[in-house]
This record gives structure tokens, sequence and C-alpha cells, in this order.
């Protein structure tokens, strides 16, 4: 979807822009009392009450505050009367549609034609009124991009990965009513669990059927979260921790109390009142290891071995056949390396990460069939995706095990070019060829009681791409993607946030044949390219920005972050 970037939470706190509804005026025909309607629809006040003036009394439609949405390019101005019958009338639609937002907030990415039909009748009274809305989904509406910017907020909700430490973000879209809601209608969201999406991924500290008591209460800056009974039976840590970034996103609360029944109950090593910005050792995006003495970035160097990027220089650290691997990935706690073999049929294993470590085989790939780059999560366990034309299959070796195939793997039938996992452990970006082009999408991994994985429910993140060449993630909510737009005619880097908001291009210059990019929390994105016949790592140039020009001083390719 377009809009604002939403590689920002703050996107909640943007200025809320109410909407005045018209009512219908007794002189409209069928076209006019559609396009009222549409617009009518876009304000969530009072349960759309201006919007059911439109209907007939006998039209049941009731959206609520969690509707189904489907979100279209640019709002349906001008509808037409295709049939007319005496006191009868069928109004169509067409558009251009680009995803949908279903009732728990989830948006999912589906970029096709809209096409549609109102049917209309006169009243007693001798007014047009709709009678028959689109499809079977009576409570649905149909959005613009610009409505769902004005009328809704991107927010995160936040679970426990399977390890009950690390919080992964689940984002949606929630209408505001008003801007004094905001605060309840996040708590009351993050009570209500999951999306569908990552249910059964995710594990949430609140007991069954816990509510609020009453909404929540900001007195200065601090805010007052009273939960129900059943809230005694929870991990008063945990539950301050899903709470807390949360609510971190609301600017206006700076401290919280969190009440059960009324009586304030206190965190260990926290106080009656603790700031909405602790608990920063369950972040999505993991811990730096304490006392770390390596460099953050790694490439393979002119001279063919792994080292690490010290200022524009590669710095060789690995020597032998360890060093000669393509497409390195280092794992997060730098233990070991791996890596593919020059024609990406083979994955390699290493360690220690110095020296002449011997690398042995891991996997070798089917006939015809080649690997993608690897990918480590923060437990130690290694990904890879072994794929050829139309099929693929996903490897996973934990720590001192032996690789296996993952169970469940929801792109079997597909082409993949790139698989990353993200650093909470539970989502996964790829990409997949769709329909013949490389598409970005992001998916879901669900440990079973018995061990097994299901790594599926794979969604689209953004229809504003054409092609997608490499991707990684840059931190929890955003991926750096290097694709075409459909404006562009070369490949370029862009942010991609996860939420279905806007890309934005990453600054300027030329890049040459733009290959693979790195990226991780606070630290430079990195360009492996090719240019005049030459391997370059680009940066951009400091301070960095959309508008910041890209350099390519270093001799290198295949640039990776461990985490």
């Amino acid at each position: 979807m377009t809009g604002k970037p939403a590689e920002r939470a703050e996107r909640v706190d943007d200025p809320y822009v109410r909407l005045i509804p018209v009512k219908p005026r007794p002189e409209w025909g069928p076209a006019q009392i559609v396009s009222g309607f549409l617009a009518a629809s876009a304000s969530f006040d009072d349960n759309h009450h201006v919007a059911k003036t439109y209907l007939s009394p006998q039209t049941s439609w009731n959206p609520g505050l969690r509707p189904f949405v489907t979100v279209l390019s640019s709002r349906i101005i001008a509808p037409q009367v295709v049939k007319t019958a005496g006191d009868q009338a069928t109004v169509r639609v067409t558009g251009d549609e680009l995803g949908t937002i279903t009732s728990d907030g989830q948006y999912t990415a589906s970029p096709k034609g809209l096409d549609t039909t109102f049917q209309l009748a006169k009243t007693p009274q001798g007014v047009w009124r709709i009678t028959g809305m689109p499809g079977d989904d009576k409570g649905g509406l149909l959005l613009s991009k610009d409505d769902v910017e004005r009328a809704m907020r991107t927010v995160n909700l936040f679970f426990f990965a399977p390890d009950q430490q690390t919080l992964v973000p689940n984002g949606i879209f929630l209408p505001v009513v008003n801007r004094q809601t905001l605060p309840t209608q996040l708590v009351q969201a993050l009570l209500a669990g999951p999306t569908s999406w990552l249910n059964g991924a995710v594990r949430t500290a609140f007991p069954p059927r816990t509510r609020l008591r009453r909404g929540v209460h900001i007195e200065k800056d601090v805010a007052t979260v009273d939960l129900s009974e059943e809230a005694h039976a929870g991990n008063i840590e945990r539950m301050s921790a899903q709470l807390s970034w949360t609510m971190r996103q609301l600017s206006e609360i700076k401290r919280w109390r969190l009440q059960i029944n009324g009586e304030t109950v206190i965190a260990q090593d926290m106080e009656a009142t603790q700031p909405v910005h602790a608990w920063e050792g369950n972040s999505p995006d993991g811990q730096v290891p304490q006392g770390e003495t390596h460099e953050n970035a790694y490439v393979v160097g002119a001279s063919g071995y792994l080292g690490t990027l010290q200022g524009d220089r590669a710095q060789p650290i690995v020597t032998g056949p360890g060093g000669r691997l393509s497409r390195p990935a280092i794992a997060p706690d730098y233990q070991e390396f791996a890596g593919l073999s020059a024609t990406a049929r083979q994955v390699y294993v290493a360690a220690p990460v110095t020296g002449a470590p011997t690398p042995h085989v891991l996997l070798t790939a089917q006939e015809g069939a080649r690997f993608t780059a690897p990918s480590w999560s923060n437990d130690g366990t290694l990904w890879v995706v072994e794929t050829r034309r139309d099929e693929s299959w996903l490897w996973v070796r934990p720590r001192g095990r032996s690789a296996v195939r993952a169970a469940h793997w929801g792109l079997g039938g597909r082409e993949v070019l790139a698989f990353r996992v993200a650093r909470d452990g539970v989502r996964a970006a790829v990409i997949a060829r769709i329909d013949g082009r490389p598409q970005v999408q992001v998916g879901r991994i669900a440990h079973a009681p018995d061990g097994s994985l299901d790594v599926g429910s794979f969604l689209p993140v953004s229809s504003e791409l054409q092609d997608a060449v490499d991707l990684a993630w840059r931190d929890y909510n955003t991926l750096a993607v290097l694709g075409r737009a459909k404006r562009d005619s070369q490949t370029l880097p862009f942010l991609m946030p996860i939420s279905g908001s806007a890309i934005t291009s990453l600054g300027v210059g030329s890049l040459g044949e733009p290959r693979t990019i790195a990226a991780a929390p606070g630290a430079p994105i990195l360009i492996g390219t090719r240019s005049s016949g030459k391997e370059q790592v680009c940066r951009q140039r400091v301070p960095s920005n959309s508008y910041s020009p890209w350099i390519c001083p270093t001799a290198a390719k295949d640039p990776s972050y461990p985490r």
C-alpha cells in the first residue's frame, strides 16, 4: 500500500484528521448515492452513522470498529449506472485494489482490478437508497489508500517468541475514532491476542479472558492500565514487557502503572510507575553480545578471503578453503560461519571465525537445484532454501545437529531467490517467484509440540516493486530490498516497511549492477555490486539518509552482518 513510510511507529501520533461525512440529498440519483456512501464510509464516527443513512431500512450493514477493508489505490468518484428499471437501479464501481485489511488488522497486498456493483431502490418517499452491497461480506468497507491513512493507524502489538524472552511485533491497522481513545484501543488489541497470521507462532503472557477494567487513563505523561482479576495468574514481568513495548508507540506516555483489580502491582526491579522504554532486554532485534570484539560487517575481499570491513578496507580474517566461500553468513554468537560454493550447489559450515578453519559440506543440491544464501537465527540455527524452477525445500540445522527439511514449508511449489530469518526467530522474509516475477513476502515460523517446524503463511509485503533481487532485515519493522520499482529501469535499494506502507528509495547515484544487500539495526546498509567488471561494496556517505550519495570504495563482494 502506498502512503507515508512506516519505518516509523510515530505514525500512531500523527494528528488525527477527522472526516466530516455528508448526508445524502433528496435530489441525488443512484450514482451520486453510491459515491456519497463510499465517501461517508471512511468516517468511523458514531459507528458509521452517516454512511448508514445511505441505506434502505432493510439493508443490514454494520462494519463496527474492526471492519474488513478492501484498500483501493484511489477513491471511486465516478460510479456508473449500468441498469435501471422503474424504481430499481444497478451501479457499477471499478478501481484498482491494492490489498485487504482483515478484521484483526492484518494487511495483505493483493493487487488486482476491482469490478463490483451496488443495488439501489427508491423508498416510498421517492429517494434512492442502497439495498444491496457488493459481495457476501455485508460489513466490509471500500476505502482508498488516502482514506486508510486518514482513518487508521499502523501499530505494532508485541508478543513473545517461543523462547519467552524475545518479543515479536505483530503489525496491524487500527481504526482511530478519536485520538483520546487510541491508548485504550491499543491495549485492547494487545489483550485480544495476535492476528490469525501469527497465532500459533507466538505466545502472550496475558491469561485467557484478561480484559481492561476501564479505559487507559493518562495523567500528565503517566498511564494507568487496570486489568481484570484474571491477570493475577499471569507473569507480571512478561505482561509488563508486552505492554511497555506496545504503549511506547504513543508519545504522550513516558511512564505507566500496572494495576490488577484496581490495585497497583510492581514488576521486579521496577518502581510503581515504570518507564515505557524499559524492558530493552526483550527487544525484537536481539541484544549485542557483551564484550564483543569482532568487527560487525563482513565481506569477501579482493583476495577472495572472508574478512571484516575496517573503514573502507577489507581485512582478511579467514584464510584457506574456508575463506573462499561465497555469500558468507556469520552466526550471531560468532562461533561459526556458513557459505556457498561458487556454483551455489553446496552449503559449507566452518568454525571458528578466524584463522584457517576447514569447512565441511553440510548439503549438496539435487540436479538442477541451487541454494539461497544461508541465514542464521539468534539461537544458532542455520536456515537455507534449496530451490529450482517451480519448487523448493527449506533446510534447518540447529546447532550441533544434522540438517533436516522443515516438515511444513509453505513455498514448496515456488522458486525462492532469497530467504532471511528475522532476529526474533519467528518471522522470515523471502523473495519468491510469483506469476513469473520475484515478489517479497513475509511468513511465520511455528514450532509444533513434537519439535517439527511449520514455516508458511507467506503474505506479500508490497505491490510497488516489479522485481526483487536480494533483501535483508534492517530492523524488526523494515526490510532493505534490492529491486526495481514500477517507475524505474534499473535495480535500486529500497526500505520496505513490512506493515504494507510505502517503500522509499535509499540514496542517490550510480550503483552499477547491485546484487546483494546487507543491513542491521543502527548500521550502514551495504550493497555488493559489480561495475565495469569489478566487484565493489558500496555504502552511503555519512550522514546517511534518503538523499545521501552512494560511494563504492571497497574492492570486495557479498557484504553481510551477523545480526
